[in-house]
């Protein structure tokens, strides 16, 4: 007979995986991660011939999952619904829904150049709360699911210079998960956020070289490691990224920007 102690939490299995931004990046790396342990998938991003290679990828080498892909851009915020609905319905359903797409364009603030900083903050920030919308309303209608968004270490604090906005966008994303997090506390909808520190990606290709950069594979396994998880929030990978997410949120905001 097998017994648990009653405090103990277990963590379903989520079989079926939606998962935005997935052309590249972390997207692509969480996909190729989860199809591994057999899982199936629900993929979408903007770049659609890209998901094509990625699902012919995926079921080339897990012949017995399910891979659905859809072109799609969180700023189409009446085609983002119709997306999950079209995709849950090819996979029987959603058990797991993770809000990654964004971008990382920038500008100094008073720089002038606002489109770029305006893109990010609509991408990063509105888009996410059109997908949080979408999600928890699949969950809602199938009575449960994990939600999972995916934040920054840079939300922690704010950033000068061209990061401010990809910043500001992410304390945004945190807050709704935060949010989100009192909302359902207790309920069969779970929430995640996970706030990744420098992973090696088409998106930090230009940042800065950093000495707390790690390489996308090891940023991978610690981001799906921590979803599998599902805390509340976690910074990943934790060892240096816990510690730091701690100690910016004290540090004044002129010896913080150093850590970026």
């Amino acid at each position: 007979m097998i017994s648990c102690r009653p405090h103990q939490r277990i963590t379903p299995i989520r079989q079926r995986i939606l998962i935005t931004g997935a052309s590249s990046g972390l997207g692509a790396g969480m996909a190729r991660a989860f199809a591994a342990e057999g899982r199936d998938l629900a993929l979408c991003a903007r770049r659609t011939e890209m998901l094509l290679i990625l699902k012919a990828e995926l079921e080339e080498r897990h012949p017995g999952i399910t891979v659905a892909v859809a072109g799609v851009d969180v700023n189409d915020h009446a085609r983002v619904p119709e997306v999950f609905a079209e995709l849950g319905e090819a996979l029987g359903g959603l058990d797991r829904i993770i809000v990654n797409a964004g971008i990382g364009h920038g500008a100094p603030l008073g720089s002038g150049r606002l489109g770029a900083d305006k893109a990010t903050i609509e991408t990063n920030l509105i888009g996410a709360l059109v997908q949080i919308e979408a999600a928890i309303s699949i969950f809602n209608n199938s009575g449960g699911g994990h939600l999972v968004l995916i934040s920054s270490v840079l939300g922690a604090k704010g950033v000068p210079g061209i990061k401010a906005a990809y910043a500001a966008s992410k304390a945004g994303v945190s807050s709704l998960g935060e949010s989100l997090r009192a909302e359902y506390f207790g309920g069969p909808i779970r929430i995640t956020t996970i706030e990744p520190g420098y992973i090696e990606s088409e998106m930090t290709a230009k940042a800065a070289t950093t000495a707390f950069m790690v390489d996308n594979q090891s940023g991978v396994n610690a981001l799906v490691s921590a979803i599998e998880r599902e805390p509340g929030r976690a910074a990943v990978p934790r060892w240096p990224w816990a510690p730091i997410v701690m100690l910016l949120k004290v540090l004044p905001p002129h010896l913080a920007a150093r850590t970026g």
